[in-house]
């Protein structure tokens, strides 16, 4: 189960993951896209989907300072890691499982904004449209997904890149920092074995996302990480 993988890998989550030139700022840049276009009210509330350990939920809070957030994630080992955090009024945690949501209890058509970073190649094929259609369901009319993932189907520098990146830097850390080769194992087969840009595209679009747009990441996440805007109709 996926989520063990992570609960296992929680406590040093944080510590891989700065280690990842970029990956802050790229984090950064997905949330300063959600915060530009979610403008519907004066405070915005903002679902924080798959946000870990909470560094996707700070970046949504460096961008919105007065934001109100909710945090929901299948792991509980990170949804702890989160919670030990110091945070605002306004900043709350829920675990919940993409694909597996009860849509009605968190208020569907009311939140102006979500940031899914690192989600959907989480979420079995299967339930992938799914996920996308509780996202929908969640946001008030107008209101914007931003999705940050790694994607290299389609693009054979991007996966050699990854294989290599993969296997002399990610697995190495992982295993010498974590002891937990089976996160980091998952990690590199998870990216190759998710949706092409274009696929996942034509997903939002399926699920009745307009005004779709991506950008890439520069550095060595350069055709690998990709950060997409959608907007669910007003």
């Amino acid at each position: 189960m996926t989520s063990a993988l992570f609960d296992r890998g929680a406590s040093r989550y944080d510590l891989l993951v700065g280690l990842n030139p970029g990956y802050h700022a790229e984090l950064r840049r997905a949330a300063h896209a959600l915060a530009g276009r979610a403008t519907h009210h004066s405070t915005l509330r903002l679902i924080d989907l798959a946000c870990g350990s909470g560094a996707s939920t700070q970046a949504l809070l460096d961008a919105v300072p007065d934001a109100e957030v909710l945090g929901l994630d299948a792991s509980a080992g990170m949804l702890a890691q989160a919670r030990a955090k110091d945070w605002p009024d306004g900043v709350d945690f829920a675990k919940a499982t993409a694909g597996e949501l009860d849509v009605a209890a968190y208020e569907p058509g009311t939140w102006d904004g979500i940031q899914a970073a690192y989600l959907y190649r989480n979420v079995p094929a299967p339930a992938r449209d799914r996920a996308l259609a509780e996202a929908w369901q969640l946001l008030t009319p107008g209101g914007w997904l931003v999705v940050q993932d790694y994607s290299v189907a389609g693009h054979a520098v991007a996966r050699w890149r990854w294989h290599i990146t993969c296997w002399l830097v990610i697995i190495p850390l992982g295993i010498l920092l974590d002891h937990n080769f089976s996160l980091y194992r998952y990690l590199w087969r998870s990216v190759l074995d998710f949706d092409s840009v274009q696929a996942f595209g034509d997903r939002l679009a399926a699920a009745g996302f307009v005004d779709i747009a991506r950008q890439g990441a520069g550095g060595w996440q350069q055709g690998i990480l990709h950060t997409f805007v959608a907007r669910k109709p007003a």
